[in-house]
């Protein structure tokens, strides 16, 4: 089947075509779940995807004031049924023009300008970034090498080493590690999702706290300004009942609580030496390739999935595109230090998120899960940690300070994570 579609940007020309240039346009633009993988990008406006023949098209055209905007095609042939061309389409089209537009909320947070092409003004910086191979890590390098940044990605082989990594022993960073680096985004550690054995407990604590503190002192050693730390909602403990929960709030009791308070604490180093810290303690994370989503789609694609227990437990959720906005935002602002809770305003109880789930895969969700079945693949612990979490966590200090999301309803979240989003054709007036 074959795909020609177009939609208008009210940014002009140059804008969009430094975008696509750059290091990461291609990762940003494909869907993690899509057996697609991008394997290469030029000036040319032409990217290579395998299971697929792709031409990008580009076209500066005048706004009904005068104002120079920009249509983005796509011109695709591959053997999928059209309505999958169309939802690839519409990933693209909403990643771009979401992108576009949090660059350009930055911009105003920042004082640098408001308004289409303001976010062509933020600083460009250098930044190193650990675990930029996982869900988070890989979206985020793409998102701030599309920003005009540049990114060095701390590895921890010597054989992963080489044109913009740096080797990093998590256990005694080398003193240049950070050299010449404006901020640090720590993303590195295992899993916290597993069963909640003393053993796994320990592997989370001990490639968390410990890699922490050492970069903490190789922080204070560089004179390193910035850095923002992955942290969870698991530090307000696994049961909160209803009480709304901010930064201020005081931490909570069961072990991953206290592994996430050790771990925050362990940037003190980092902290003393002046540098501006901020910890983003992450909700659920709505990922189309990793994570909590593709489990629970499969689920209730399969007509089994329904509520977890009585599901009025809370449901912290974030989207993946908002909570890497959340770390561009937290690198620039500094007004920002000290913790944030990274999830959506308002949120929904468990019951709403399984309901919303199931409608945007069109398949029934009446099938309640009994504690019991989490408990026999995390333990009861771990289901008590994770399945039957209730933590109200609000983000009090980024509504505070200005940030935007760019998903504050759940269904629509979904929809563009599962590529289930509708393509919106654009027909040729540039007034549309």
């Amino acid at each position: 089947m074959s795909l020609h579609a177009r939609q208008l940007l009210h940014h002009d020309y140059e804008r969009v075509a430094e975008w696509f240039a750059r290091p990461g346009a291609e990762r940003r633009l494909t869907p993690g779940h899509a057996p697609l993988i991008p394997v290469g990008e030029d000036d040319s406006r032409r990217a290579a995807v395998t299971g697929w023949s792709h031409t990008r098209y580009l076209e500066a055209v005048t706004g009904p004031n005068g104002e120079p905007w920009c249509i983005v095609g796509d011109d695709v042939s591959a053997r999928i049924p059209a309505f999958g061309l169309e939802r690839l389409a519409a990933f693209r089209h909403s990643t771009l023009a979401g992108d576009l537009a949090a660059a350009d909320r930055l911009a105003g947070y920042l004082d640098f300008g408001h308004g289409a092409d303001s976010g062509r003004l933020l600083p460009r910086w250098t930044i190193a970034v650990t675990g930029s191979t996982g869900t988070v890590g890989s979206a985020l390098c793409a998102l701030l090498t599309t920003s005009g940044h540049r990114v060095i990605r701390l590895v921890r082989s010597p054989r992963d080493a080489g044109p913009g990594t740096r080797y990093w022993d998590p256990t005694r960073p080398s003193r240049h590690l950070l050299d010449d680096v404006d901020a640090l985004v720590h993303l590195a550690g295992e899993p916290i999702a597993g069963r909640f054995t003393d053993k796994h407990l320990e592997a989370v604590r001990s490639s968390r706290v410990e890699p922490t503190r050492a970069l903490a002192h190789a922080v204070a050693a560089a004179e390193t300004p910035v850095v923002v730390s992955a942290s969870a909602v698991g530090y307000y403990g696994p049961n909160r009942g209803r009480e709304v929960l901010s930064e201020t709030s005081v931490r909570g009791d069961g072990p991953l609580a206290a592994i996430v308070g050790e771990w925050e604490r362990a940037w003190d180093p980092a902290r003393e030496s002046g540098a501006r810290v901020v910890p983003v303690r992450t909700g659920l994370v709505q990922a189309g390739d990793g994570g909590l989503l593709p489990m629970l789609a499969r689920i209730v694609s399969s007509g089994l999935g329904g509520r977890l227990g009585k599901g009025s437990q809370w449901f912290p959720w974030i989207a993946l595109d908002d909570l890497i906005d959340v770390y561009h935002h937290a690198l620039f602002d500094e007004e920002l230090a000290g913790p944030v809770n990274a999830v959506a305003p308002g949120g929904v109880d468990n019951a709403e998120y399984t309901k919303t789930l199931a409608k945007v895969l069109r398949r029934p969700a009446a099938i309640p899960v009994p504690k019991f079945g989490p408990a026999l693949l995390l333990g009861s612990r771990g289901a008590d940690e994770l399945a039957f979490a209730n933590q109200r966590a609000e983000p009090t200090a980024l509504v505070d300070s200005g940030h935007i999301f760019r998903f504050n309803d759940l269904e629509p979240a979904l929809r563009h994570e599962l590529t289930r989003e509708e393509l919106r054709p654009y027909r040729g007036d540039a007034s549309d």
